[in-house]
């Protein structure tokens, strides 16, 4: 298993990708730049970081491999189990450990050291750019020309500017009474049009009057009732808030979480027979992911996101 292929997947679409009992992979986004001293520009992009203290499953990463490898969920946390493992041999072993192009993992001085890779740029807004540099624009050398030029024919140039001057002169004096001309023509056309449009508006007016006076309207046969059904779909992402073996302590918890104002409900049992009750269920993964984060870090640190469609 390319355990550092699916991080760099899910990188693209989530700012945290925690593996677990390990450590968290984060990226935030960094403006475009420019380094001045050699002309050169870099687009924005995202930093990766890394946090060892991050561990807890939140189920992304063990979600998405039992998708790509159409395994089981708990097959895919056993595999995440085993690389971690290897992974931390190896670094106790003070050797460095190589995740593709995410980076590299040391351990120095006791301590894990990130050194993130900029192979990829996992910014989707920036793709197709790329870092280039501009050559220096010279400009003093089209400067010598021009001041070359005015030195060996002050004469002409003057001559010329005054020239140009004079045409401005009458160019301005023909446009200033052309659009004089065309304004007070253009008014007289205009008030035309609105009389006639003020008279057409009153026939107008006058024979809607009476078409509305001699109208009668009967409805002899009623339209029929419709009835609309409306299907309650409330999504496949559930943020699962615990499951138990008797009823009544899930509907304890259910009447719990509703006082602290979630949008609460019992989905069920699941396939060892404990009722479950959920935080609230969203159709969108990310607006999910985001609310769990929010919860872990607020109310259970526990909590995870169940992917599951209803009845």
């Amino acid at each position: 298993m390319q355990l550092n292929q699916y991080i760099s997947d899910l990188l693209y679409r989530y700012d945290c990708v925690v593996v677990p009992n390990f450590g968290a992979f984060l990226s935030h986004s960094v403006s475009a730049q420019i380094n001045q001293e050699i002309n050169a520009f870099y687009p924005p992009k995202k930093r990766l970081s890394f946090n060892v203290k991050l561990q807890s499953n939140d189920g992304v990463l063990a979600n998405h491999i039992a998708d790509v490898e159409q395994i089981t969920y708990d097959n895919a946390l056993a595999k995440i189990a085993k690389h971690v493992s290897d992974i931390n041999t190896r670094l106790e072993q003070n050797k460095a450990v190589e995740l593709g192009c995410i980076g590299v993992l040391s351990l120095i001085d006791g301590k894990l050291i990130f050194e993130p890779s900029n192979e990829i740029n996992y910014l989707t807004e920036s793709f197709g750019l790329a870092q280039f540099i501009s050559p220096e624009i010279a400009r003093e050398k089209h400067l010598k020309v021009v001041e070359s030029l005015e030195e060996k024919a002050p004469i002409a140039l003057s001559a010329r500017k005054r020239k140009t001057s004079t045409v401005l002169k009458y160019a301005a004096v023909a446009v200033l009474a052309l659009g004089l001309g065309g304004y007070l023509g253009s008014n007289a056309y205009m008030q035309q049009i609105e009389q006639q449009n003020i008279l057409a508006q009153e026939e107008a007016n006058v024979a809607l009057s009476q078409k509305i006076q001699e109208a009668t309207f009967v409805v002899s046969t009623p339209l029929p009732a419709i009835t609309l059904e409306v299907e309650n779909f409330v999504g496949k992402y559930h943020i699962v808030a615990g499951a138990f073996r008797i009823e009544a302590n899930c509907d304890r918890k259910l009447r719990q979480l509703k006082r602290l104002g979630f949008n609460a409900r019992k989905i069920g049992q699941n396939r060892y027979g404990l009722h479950q009750v959920v935080y609230d269920s969203y159709q969108n993964r990310q607006d999910a992911q985001r609310a769990l984060f929010s919860i872990k870090r607020t109310q259970d640190p526990a909590a995870w996101l169940l992917i599951k469609t209803l009845p």
